[in-house]
């Protein structure tokens, strides 16, 4: 008994200490939105400004169009994580309940277009989106997350293997269509699962920079990644203001974690028990 104690004490000090390891970066730049220009480059790092200088996060976001650059990227996180779960729900059900000739290795050739490094697609892809006349929208950004995506596909597949079979059949006894056990059964329980896969894309769209980098032109379509990215440009010298920005950026995806965590650790638990 004194040994599992011991051993769960050296445990949680080990995951503290490589918490700490990981919030470091983010502590910094929090730190860093807080001083003025003379405080930023210092021979000690001052984790603490004196005085605390909060007027930095107003005269960053005012200093470029952020509320401009929120709204493009709200608009291409709500598509792209509506399309990934659309298009990730159906297929998953279909690998994981139905039983078709071909199924499973059809199964194993879309888990395979995970290896595909995404650089040896992007120049075709960019060539079927500029014959569409799709460049310099969000279409690009958005329309592919309707087609499907291997691993949230896969990750849904291996929740669905999860919820008894004796469900599914005690429906169809009832005269319940495929349909219907997907929507009015297997839906409700995957939870989730689905929240793992929409934390998932909507972290993917929220971070993403080559994309709008290559299709977006306007500045006025801008994204808070390429917006960071301008605004160094401009404010390349100001790291307080750069800081303070960035952590505003950053914010979302923290919140969105912690308002989702114990969905999200439960389906990243769940969906790795079944084969």
């Amino acid at each position: 008994m004194k040994h599992k104690t011991l051993s769960g004490i050296a445990g949680h000090i080990a995951l503290i200490a490589l918490s700490l390891l990981f919030l470091a970066p983010f502590a910094f730049m929090v730190s860093t939105s807080l001083k003025d220009e003379k405080q930023v480059f210092t021979e000690t790092i001052q984790w603490i400004p004196s005085p605390i200088h909060w007027e930095n996060y107003p005269a960053a976001l005012l200093s470029f169009p952020f509320w401009t650059y929120l709204k493009n990227t709200l608009m291409i996180c709500v598509g792209t994580v509506t399309g990934t779960l659309v298009s990730a729900a159906l297929p998953a059900y279909g690998f994981a309940r139905l039983r078709w000739r071909g199924r499973d290795a059809m199964f194993y050739l879309m888990i395979a277009t995970i290896m595909l490094p995404a650089q040896v697609t992007q120049l075709p892809i960019f060539l079927i989106f500029r014959s569409l006349g799709w460049t310099g929208t969000f279409l690009p950004l958005i329309v592919p997350s309707f087609f499907g995506n291997a691993f949230s596909i896969f990750l849904l597949r291996q929740f669905f293997l999860t919820i008894p079979e004796e469900l599914s059949d005690a429906a169809r006894m009832d005269g319940c269509s495929e349909w219907g056990i997907f929507w009015r059964i297997l839906l409700p329980l995957s939870k989730p699962a689905l929240a793992t896969v929409a934390l998932f894309a909507f972290m993917g769209a929220w971070t993403d920079f080559q994309g709008p980098l290559i299709y977006v032109h306007d500045e006025a379509q801008y994204t808070l990644a390429i917006g960071l990215s301008s605004f160094l440009g401009r404010h390349g010298g100001q790291w307080n203001l750069l800081m303070a920005a960035a952590t505003v950026v950053t914010i979302p995806l923290i919140v969105a974690f912690f308002f989702a965590q114990r969905t999200f650790i439960q389906g990243i638990a769940v969906t790795g028990m079944k084969g």
